[in-house]
């Protein structure tokens, strides 16, 4: 099959800067891609790396769909190279694209992303209003003593019915990676803990995969890797290297839609499927990917769209004023 092929670069601009232990981010940026077919339907798709996380840069994203001429093949969608993850989601979930649009899942099947740091006490309960159950919250941001302050006022001012996650970006030691999970575990032992400490994500770097494997089984509090596992070849290596923990899958950077379905088919891994701050387009296919691979009834990572101002129109503008 034969595909005409459009694309248009876009930046969306974050209503307060995102902060992680990577550093502050303000605008999303990413590309549109449009693959028209002979009968003339159209499949829509999204590139929207991020080179810190591990996908390919959005300058490699740009300069690969410059070099592709007007028209292409499935042939050329299924051999886009592994060093182009973000790439190789966006052009086969337009080969993919269906008419129908994907039935958004209840807010209640959502993990809303709160902020670091204080703000996180007065953002939880605008999102717990519109629906949210379960909560990320950023760690490693700031110094350990006064995120652990305030982990102790979150975890007594959420309702008890409430699922938080911890997620460090990889920012924390050796050291307080064991004092977070040692926290944690002391709280439930001690049945202090109101609420529900789902995992700590991503507590270590990426180069201290042994580390983290060693802390999965020293404590009751459970470790998901989120950075260690970015790309499908980063998530073959750590399942191949013994990881049985839970997996946070970005589909938007991990590659191949369909190397991605067959790998958690073959492994019935425990995942959990989360954003990229893409828009709507990317949005549709990663859903459909958590509807058909997600194990374990665990929340998906989608709770983003407050980070944005709700845009109806940006999309048909992008397309047709470029």
């Amino acid at each position: 099959m034969r595909y005409q092929f459009e694309f248009r670069p876009y930046q969306r601009r974050f209503l307060r800067s995102l902060t992680t232990n990577h550093g502050n981010w303000d605008i999303r940026e990413g590309i549109i891609l449009r693959l028209t077919d002979e009968s003339g339907k159209l499949g829509w798709g999204e590139i929207a790396p991020i080179s810190w996380f591990g996908s390919e840069t959005l300058e490699q994203a740009l300069d690969f769909c410059h070099q592709l001429p007007g028209e292409i093949t499935d042939k050329i969608i299924f051999s886009i190279p592994d060093e182009l993850p973000a790439c190789q989601f966006g052009f086969e979930s337009a080969w993919e694209w269906g008419s129908e649009f994907f039935s958004m899942p209840h807010a209640q099947s959502y993990s809303a992303l709160l902020p670091a740091g204080e703000a996180a006490l007065n953002q939880w309960k605008t999102l717990w209003q519109q629906g949210y159950r379960t909560f990320k919250w950023k760690i490693g941001v700031y110094a350990i003593a006064d995120e652990l302050e305030i982990f102790e006022s979150l975890i007594h001012t959420l309702p008890a019915s409430t699922k938080l996650r911890l997620d460090a970006n990889g920012g924390l030691s050796y050291e307080e990676a064991n004092l977070w999970l040692r926290t944690c575990d002391n709280l439930k032992a001690n049945g202090k803990l109101p609420l529900e400490i789902e995992f700590i994500e991503q507590p270590l770097p990426v180069e201290q995969f042994q580390q983290m494997l060693e802390l999965s089984t020293s404590y009751k509090t459970a470790i998901a890797l989120d950075e260690s596992v970015a790309t499908l070849r980063q998530l073959a290596a750590c399942h191949q290297q013994g990881w049985r923990g839970i997996f946070v899958i970005k589909p938007g950077i991990v590659g191949s839609p369909s190397r991605l379905r067959k790998f958690c088919h073959q492994h019935q891994i425990d995942t959990v499927f989360s954003s990229v701050f893409e828009t709507a387009i990317a949005r549709q296919a990663a859903l459909q990917l958590a509807a058909e691979l997600s194990q374990n009834n665990r929340a998906i990572g989608f709770g983003i769209n407050h980070f944005f101002e709700q845009e109806e129109t940006w999309f048909q503008t992008l397309w047709n004023d470029l």
